[in-house]
């Protein structure tokens, strides 16, 4: 199985100069955790995440109200808090191997690109729907043989 078995490819994006308003309220509506961020060609940039947005939001710190925060997010631009050293995959990647970067470095998603341009994104939440549908089918997920499990006797 491969990366783009399981690849979500209709997912919403950003721009380096958009605010982290726009980010807050495409995450909002979407319910997504993660919005890469591309340039106008497609080309893959960076990445914003739900946790970044935390971290420029002084709210909680400065018991501020949500139109204040607004304003403030308003004038923080993407760029400004992206994560730019974005590991992305390419769709025909073994899904086994996405697993093991997403444990490994522990990341909630990752993009999929082809020629550095974004066509879709990897999360962990499709790894677990997938899983789900498995165990509600009946069937166990396919893995390598690793040996004898280790019970601890």
């Amino acid at each position: 199985m491969h990366v783009k078995d399981l690849m979500q490819t209709d997912i919403a994006t950003l721009r380096t100069n958009d605010s982290l308003d726009v980010a807050e309220d495409i995450m909002g509506m979407g319910r997504f955790r993660h919005l890469p961020v591309v340039q106008a060609d497609g080309r893959l940039v960076g990445i914003v995440s739900q946790r970044d947005l935390l971290r420029a939001s002084v709210s909680s710190l400065l018991k501020v109200s949500a139109h204040k925060q607004q304003q403030w997010l308003g004038k923080i631009a993407v760029r400004d808090v992206m994560s730019k050293n974005v590991v992305a995959v390419e769709a025909d990647t073994d899904i086994e191997d996405a697993l093991k970067l997403l444990l490994v470095e522990k990341f909630g998603c990752l993009p999929v690109v082809e020629n550095k341009k974004l066509i879709g994104i990897l999360t962990d939440s499709d790894l677990l729907e997938y899983l789900q549908r498995l165990l509600r089918e009946g069937k166990s997920p396919q893995t390598r043989d690793r040996g004898r499990p280790k019970t601890g006797r």
